[in-house]
């Protein structure tokens, strides 16, 4: 396994371009894989690559990518990135995923589309739709981290702000909505999709080391091929 880090170029067109729609960014992605093959428009690519965009800020804006084959991102540093001066990172993955320990603690950042399904009427099928509350939102995290392998830490009374509402060191923001056309497998018909896309921060307590592992190359949730799923991990500070 291999994780990959580039930083996109925003000030050139490129890379607006990209950012603008996780269809192009998706395509991007896996035109870096030479064992890939081309999926159809619309139609979500290889489960086995996941990739992550963060904005940090306005000059920093980063392309994070797990993935079994090594990518060669040579067209996106021409496109999106700087030619003469940058390329891009990537480290072997799979030794860091073996000296996972339970006990230990890190921060993460995800990247996700939480998601349930409602019934409007009885007798209706149900409809996937998109948490759209910062509490909702954190309520579907949680659910699963017990599957994930990993435990959201719990924030010390002391330094709770909130009545209710502050229990876990677990923030939410840089919500992004996204509307765009999905062909079906056949490719001859489109439907507008909605994507709200939330970025969780935190840190968590390793639970089961080989179910994490699993989660941070398997993703979590829906939309991976746009943008979803990818959570890292960095030493808790």
């Amino acid at each position: 396994m291999h994780l990959t880090r580039f930083r996109i170029n925003a000030a050139r067109l490129g890379g607006r371009s990209l950012l603008a729609s996780p269809q192009r960014m998706h395509a991007a992605v896996m035109s870096s894989f030479a064992g890939a093959l081309p999926s159809m428009p619309g139609v979500p690519g290889d489960s086995r690559v996941l990739w992550r965009v963060d904005r940090n800020a306005k000059a920093e804006v980063l392309l994070y990518i797990v993935s079994e084959e090594r990518p060669d991102l040579t067209h996106l540093v021409e496109q999106a990135g700087w030619p003469t001066t940058a390329t891009w990172d990537t480290y072997d993955y799979a030794d860091f995923l073996r000296r996972l320990e339970s006990g230990s603690t890190w921060a993460f950042r995800l990247t996700a589309n939480p998601v349930h399904h409602i019934r409007r009427k009885d007798g209706e099928p149900t409809k996937r739709t998109a948490h759209v509350t910062p509490r909702h939102q954190m309520a579907w995290l949680l659910a699963r981290q017990e599957t994930s392998g990993f435990r959201v830490l719990e924030t010390p009374p002391e330094r709770r702000r909130l009545p209710q509402g502050d229990e876990f060191q677990l923030t939410v923001r840089d919500e992004r909505r996204h509307r765009f056309e999905k062909s079906d497998e056949r490719g001859d018909r489109r439907t507008q999709v909605p994507l709200v896309t939330v970025t969780f921060d935190g840190r968590l307590e390793v639970t089961d080391p080989v179910a994490l592992a699993r989660t941070l190359i398997s993703g979590i949730g829906k939309a991976k091929a746009y943008g979803c799923g990818l959570m890292t991990l960095a030493k808790a500070g």
